[in-house]
């Protein structure tokens, strides 16, 4: 019984140790210091092999200095371990786009979304690369989803509005810069937008 109790104390120590080094790369990560996040992902991964997050974070602090094979490499084991990691395969979209491969980003992004429609990363990248490709109805989708969930964010709303009028949905965009506006009157590029839209409006003779 002692036995046991022992090595689940230990294996508790182990988990609160993996943790705090995921989360302390994690930190890392956000303030730019991307050698001392690989430090601590690498010994998180260690601790927790069989855990998707450590190679996740691995593959965001190489993609951040520019070391796309790495990066590429830490996200298929991040894959690997877990087939529904959401991150890793937007980590793989994120590569494939840095490489100007966009119909593979695209179907990365889409199956990123596909597990988790929450995900704002591949959702702004989903629109990028949608743009570069002249794609839009699928982004304009998601981005639709994501809105009802989040109704708020002015950034979505501002990438929607844009899909609209590259789509040609002159009115839906002008109807969704107006709310935008009204959350935010002072955002001025929503504003110039607007003024774009109504433009195309008047020359279509639809105001």
């Amino acid at each position: 019984m002692d036995i046991i109790k022992t090595n689940e104390i230990e294996k508790h120590k182990l988990t609160q140790h993996y943790e705090v080094l995921r989360e302390l790369g994690d930190c890392y990560t956000s303030v730019g210091n991307y050698s001392q996040a690989h430090r601590c992902y690498e010994k998180a991964a260690s601790l927790g092999p069989d855990e998707p997050g450590p190679y996740v974070g691995l593959g965001v602090a190489a993609l951040q200095v520019g070391r796309l094979e790495d990066a590429e490499i830490a996200f298929r084991v991040a894959c690997r371990l877990d087939a529904k990691c959401a991150k890793a395969y937007a980590g793989l979209a994120m590569v494939a786009q840095q490489r100007c491969e966009y119909p593979q980003s695209f179907d990365l992004y889409m199956k990123s979304l596909e597990l988790d429609s929450d995900n704002i990363t591949a959702l702004l990248g989903l629109f990028q690369v949608s743009c570069e490709m002249g794609s839009f109805a699928k982004v304009i989708y998601y981005l639709r989803v994501y809105l009802q969930m989040h109704p708020g964010d002015t950034s979505v709303m501002f990438a929607l509005s844009a899909l609209y009028l590259k789509d040609g949905q002159t009115e839906q965009a002008r109807e969704m810069l107006q709310n935008l506006l009204a959350l935010e009157p002072v955002n001025q590029d929503a504003a110039n937008l607007l003024e774009e839209v109504e433009h195309t409006l008047a020359g279509a003779g639809q105001v």
